[in-house]
């Protein structure tokens, strides 16, 4: 079993930034699917950016040249760089790994609040 624990969320003012971590433990692999989503009250939980297991990124569009998804696996820790914050990236942000095998996501961690205010 693998457990991920979500750090750095909090309050900024829009056009801020701010660093979230992921720290995986238990079982970890190095070249398996990785990601961030989130979920804002009333709406859909959304992919925000993802690392396949080629080591590309991917991101949603409306975070796109603003977000950027890395990778520290000798720290078994993910991160995602928040720059350029905008009200409307206010949710839950939640990390996600998936087993070795395929790319379906299967480990969540219990998220960590974003707040961006106007």
């Amino acid at each position: 079993q693998m457990q991920l624990v979500e750090s750095g969320g909090g309050s900024v003012q829009a056009g801020g930034s701010l660093r979230l971590s992921c720290v995986a433990s238990g079982y970890t692999y190095s070249d398996n699917c990785v990601g961030w989503f989130r979920q804002a009250p009333g709406k859909e939980r959304e992919g925000v950016g993802h690392i396949d297991r080629r080591g590309s990124a991917s991101y949603a569009d409306s975070v796109k040249g603003r977000f950027t998804i890395s990778r520290d696996n000798a720290k078994n820790t993910l991160y995602l760089q928040m720059n350029s914050l905008k009200p409307e990236d206010t949710a839950m942000y939640y990390c996600a790994q998936s087993g070795w095998w395929n790319c379906t996501y299967m480990y969540w961690g219990q998220g960590t609040q974003v707040t961006v205010s106007s």
